[in-house]
Formats: structure tokens, C-alpha cells, sequence
């Protein structure tokens, strides 16, 4: 029954997420998200890792609770929410034994993920080779290829460049301008401009490139490397921040056609 069919995602940011929530939707209630112990997701809103922070996360009207133990795991399952398991060596598959593994990291390279970890093992982006150390890589790339499923092969190679919005590609994008604590002087959904502070690194100033709405930001107090992505602003209007995004419901949707077409026969 595909309802039961277990399923271990890598990974608790934004597209690990959007995934988590698209199979949940589509009737998937087995799904368990495994990640570091200090994920730094940008977009906190939409992401389950959140919960590893404040012991619960709602995304888009899907629950997601922290739990360590067996006993907590299937707790949650039975509650109808997503476990997120705090498990950097990803021991959780070995004593659960998933159906399915989805490489969510978004990490450009593999991190140690098997094509025998599973009966089906799916890779996000570059880094994976579908047929070799995974079965299908799901293209993560904008353009005409996004989306894709590949089962034979690999995703298009990390450009670096930001997906273009407005005219705008790496404006959008908001990084550390050196390495220390991240002291935030605005919150995600607020409007800012061109030149405005977001918020301070070792006394440094971050500022807004462009004017729009604050899409992404890490959480206060967080330490941070120099350069590393610590928010994003969002240059369209009406855009909303609560709501899983138009990529992570492409990808999840891609997750989705993978998984049918291994197992809804």
C-alpha cells in the first residue's frame, strides 16, 4: 500500500521540504527527514528542519515534529506529521530500512549516498549518476530540462548563477561579507531597499541590493562562514513566503512521478 511505503529524505531545507510535502499530500504518510543538528535554512518559513529548533513546524498546513526515539517516530507517523530526525550519519536507515532514500542535501556532490541504500534511491541535482551510485536523478536546474526525471545519466553541471527574477540573478541573493555571528536587523516578509541593512557580521554591514520583500533569512545569532548564502530578497510583488515555492513543487512533483513509476503497479 503506497500509503505505508516507507520513505527516508536526506535533508530538511527548503526543497527537502517541498518534496516532504508534496508526497505527503498526495497520500504518502510514512516519510521521515533526516538532518544535521544546526541547519541553517534561508527560508525558514517553508522548511521542516525549523523543527529541530522550536520542536514543531507547520509548513503550508503539513505538521512536522522532532523526534529522536523509535518510539517518537512512530508517535508522529500515527499523528498524521512528519518525523525529523536529527542523524548526520543517517543511521536512521539502517534500523528503519526505507523503501525509498531521496538525497535532498542540495549539497553538488554525493555525500555518501549508495544506489543499494534502498529499492529506489533518488539524487537531487549534480552530484549523482542515475544507473551508478543512484537510480534516478531528478534535474534541479531552471530551463527546459528542469523537473526531469534521468534514469540514465546526470543533472547539468552547478552554473553558480542564481535562477534570473526581474533581471535580477545574483542581486537577489544576500551573503556573509565575513565569517562570525549574524546579528539580523529585519525578519522574513519584511519590505526593504537598495542599501538598507539587513543585518550585521563582525560589525560588518549586510545590505539589500535591490528593493523588494525579504524572502529568506537565517536565523539571529546563527555563526556563519564568509561569502555563504544568509538570506534572499524576492524583487516580484504578491509573492507569498508562507507557501511552498514554484520550484520545490516542481521537484517534488518530479519526486513524485519517480516514485509511481517504481512502485504504483
Amino acid at each position: 500500500m503506497l500509503t505505508k511505503l516507507p520513505i527516508i529524505i536526506k535533508g530538511g531545507g527548503e526543497m527537502a521540504s517541498g518534496i516532504a510535502w508534496r508526497l505527503f499530500r498526495s497520500g504518502f504518510k510514512n516519510i521521515i527527514l533526516l538532518d544535521i543538528e544546526n541547519p541553517m535554512a534561508v527560508r525558514r518559513t517553508v522548511c521542516f528542519c525549523e523543527a529541530i529548533y522550536d520542536g514543531r513546524k507547520t509548513v503550508d498546513g503539513v505538521h512536522a515534529v522532532l523526534a529522536q526515539r523509535d518510539i517518537e517516530i512512530d508517535k508522529t507517523l500515527n499523528d498524521n506529521c512528519i518525523p525529523v530526525v536529527i542523524d548526520p550519519d543517517w543511521e536512521t536507515i539502517l534500523k528503519r530500512k526505507p523503501k525509498v532514500i531521496i538525497d535532498a542535501i542540495l549539497a553538488k556532490k554525493n555525500l555518501g549516498t549508495r544506489i543499494d541504500d534502498a529499492e529506489l534511491v533518488i539524487g537531487l541535482g549534480p552530484g549523482f549518476y542515475a544507473g551508478s551510485d543512484v537510480d534516478m536523478v531528478i534535474e534541479t536546474h531552471r530551463g527546459p530540462n528542469f523537473g526531469r526525471v534521468i534514469f540514465n545519466g546526470e543533472a547539468s553541471r552547478d552554473t553558480g548563477i542564481p535562477a534570473n527574477v526581474m533581471g535580477y540573478d545574483v542581486e537577489r541573493v544576500i551573503r556573509a561579507p565575513a565569517s562570525g555571528r549574524i546579528q539580523c536587523a529585519v525578519q522574513i516578509n519584511d519590505a526593504v531597499k537598495a542599501g538598507d541593512v539587513i543585518g550585521t557580521v563582525q560589525k560588518k554591514a549586510v545590505k539589500a541590493l535591490i528593493n523588494g520583500t525579504v524572502r529568506g533569512l537565517i536565523r539571529n545569532n546563527i555563526f556563519v562562514e564568509k561569502n555563504v548564502k544568509i538570506g534572499d530578497i524576492e524583487p516580484r510583488e504578491n509573492v507569498n513566503n508562507m507557501l511552498v515555492s514554484d520550484k520545490s513543487l516542481g521537484l517534488g512533483g518530479a519526486v513524485l512521478e519517480a516514485v509511481l513509476s517504481r512502485f504504483n503497479i
